[in-house]
């Protein structure tokens, strides 16, 4: 068991962090402000090579392992959880998935241009009347000779007007439940397709997210990813691997809101000493970092079963519950230190907790992660080896 990172590794956070603190840190108290959306931020990770840095080479990627995603993942959600999301969507739920469950042609057409990120992928699972219920999906998909024909409408779609290619859930037969939900990879140029940007969300106010229509959509057949009635299967793997980036994020909002909290610490006094020599303060700050190391422990634990080719599924979820959860206590913790100034946007804490909550939600509740670990040590679940798993790390 070795807990060192390797010294590619140090040198990615090295090169991500410094990233985060040139491009992203000046910006993005604005960008939140004012709920703008930087697409050129794709553009500088990609010219980084991180938009592919899990992908093997041989399509397109930089080859690194998938703790390298969590790294990544971590320190973008230092500077914001807008661009650990961009990358989440893209890498963790779109490009692995095509990874693990695409033909060569499908790799070779989608997975190659965004392990480069010559174009941006995303995931359309949940619907207005579908999140954690995905056995309750509207959109359909019905076969017409060499295509399938697309309607619906996805919400809460990260990337929605900026993604180039859609990774989208319907049913191909509805009698058959989630034994008839079919994944289609599906391009913004189809006819019959649009997207809307939601406005006026709590947090993640510089993220892309809203709704997709599939308006009599045709897909060519070629474009079912894995088989009839196995879509909701890949959404569920796509998930493990989605919730990982989440969870890795959530260890570098954890982190954002101890660095904040402990400068303020040094600079603001009260009763004639530094607020950090306070009990109650040194609490948060200690619950901060115990939040921080554990959560530390458990993705990284999760990457390293990703790159031995192990399900992982309870791992995972186990890690974004937990790192998702401390995240949020952090970061209101880290207002608290601030005290009236961390409800003023003069400091980045209460942005910290206004994204914090999001992750909470998405990608499966705190609710349904809680039932899941419950029902793993009670013996009523038990995950199987999938038919196509995750390929392991060429380097282990």
């Amino acid at each position: 068991m070795d807990f060192n990172f390797s010294e590619e590794q140090q040198m990615l956070r090295s090169t991500v962090r410094s990233f985060v603190d040139k491009e992203i840190m000046p910006n993005i108290a604005e960008w939140d402000r004012e709920g703008k959306f930087d697409p050129s931020i794709m553009n500088r990770l990609a010219e980084l090579g991180l938009m592919g840095v899990c992908i093997p080479e041989e399509y397109g990627g930089s080859g690194m392992d998938y703790n390298a995603l969590a790294i990544v993942c971590e320190e973008l959600e230092r500077g914001d959880t807008a661009f650990r999301t961009s990358v989440s969507v893209h890498t963790g739920l779109n490009s692995m998935s095509v990874l693990q469950w695409g033909t060569e042609e499908q790799k070779q057409k989608y997975l190659v241009p965004q392990a480069k990120g010559e174009k941006v992928g995303a995931f359309g699972l949940t619907e207005p009347g579908a999140g954690s219920d995905v056995v309750a999906l509207g959109t359909t998909a019905k076969r017409d000779g060499d295509h399938y024909i697309l309607n619906g409408q996805k919400s809460w779609i990260s990337l929605c007007d900026s993604a180039d290619h859609f990774l989208v859930f319907a049913y191909t037969d509805k009698e058959k439940k989630h034994h008839g939900i079919s994944a289609f990879i599906v391009e913004r140029t189809f006819e019959g397709f649009s997207s809307k940007a939601t406005k006026g969300k709590l947090g993640i106010r510089s993220g892309n997210t809203g709704e997709l229509f599939f308006d009599n959509v045709k897909v060519p057949k070629e474009n079912l990813l894995g088989e009839e009635g196995e879509g909701f299967k890949i959404a569920m793997a796509s998930l493990d691997n989605g919730r990982f980036t989440v969870a890795a994020g959530a260890v570098g909002q954890i982190r954002a809101c101890l660095e904040a909290s402990v400068k303020y610490c040094h600079e603001r006094e009260t009763f004639g000493k530094p607020i950090g020599q306070h009990q109650l303060v040194k609490q948060m700050i200690s619950n901060m970092e115990a939040g921080l190391q554990m959560s530390s422990l458990l993705v990284y634990r999760a990457g390293e079963m990703k790159n031995e080719g192990k399900r992982n599924t309870r791992e995972t979820s186990l890690a974004k519950w937990q790192a998702c959860d401390f995240a949020n206590k952090a970061a209101d913790d880290a207002v608290q230190v601030h005290g009236a100034y961390g409800y003023s946007d003069e400091y980045p804490v209460e942005r910290y907790l206004r994204n914090s909550k999001a992750p909470v939600i998405y990608e499966g509740t705190r609710e349904v992660h809680t039932l899941m670990q419950a029902d793993y040590v009670l013996g009523y679940r038990q995950d199987k080896q999938l038919n196509k798993m995750l390929p392991a790390w060429e380097g282990k």
